[in-house]
């Protein structure tokens, strides 16, 4: 599934909606270069929510976590991560293991250690805006898809691998 994000506040939007249908669950793998907005579509998606305000990578910590209303979110950035095996030692595998929303940029920085995502959001830059590629690796993503071609703020904005609306 392809969608166009023609600017932030479009991006932070599709966050959003990418939240509701999350359901709060799950484990979501975004990848993309250097500025691709990461970290901008995780602050759509801890706003729907209730998140306001900033959202930082977690950089150096890893790992940051939200409570918020009556979810939990684990967001994490692997980018500096030196070894997979670090995520143990910040005790990972227990907050994967958590019935909590696992948000995870850079997870090809944990490969061989993290466990398979329900759902794959790959970010591109294209012209002015980005570009969101989705990609269902369970059940549980399977149906996140399916939630979003339901929601009318993104008709006529989701395409398949071949172009065509999603719906």
């Amino acid at each position: 599934m392809l969608l166009r994000l023609d600017d932030e506040d479009r991006q932070v939007a599709f966050g959003a909606c990418l939240g509701r249908a999350l359901e709060g669950h799950g484990r979501v793998h975004l990848t993309g270069e250097l500025g691709a907005g990461k970290t901008t579509l995780t602050r759509g998606i801890l706003r729907a929510y209730g998140h306001v305000g900033a959202v930082k990578s977690p950089t150096y910590t890893l790992v940051e976590p939200y409570a918020l209303d009556g979810v939990l979110v684990h967001h994490f950035d692997l980018y500096r991560l030196g070894d997979p095996e670090e995520l143990e030692f910040i005790g990972g595998r227990d907050l994967l293991a958590e019935d909590a929303l696992c948000v995870i940029e850079w997870p090809e920085r944990g490969e061989g250690w993290l466990p398979a995502p329900d759902l794959e959001v790959r970010l591109r830059l294209a012209e002015e805006g980005r570009e969101a590629t989705l990609a269902a690796r369970s059940a549980h993503g399977r149906a996140v898809l399916e939630r979003l071609m339901a929601m009318p703020e993104l008709a006529g904005r989701l395409t398949d691998s071949e172009g065509d609306a999603a719906r």
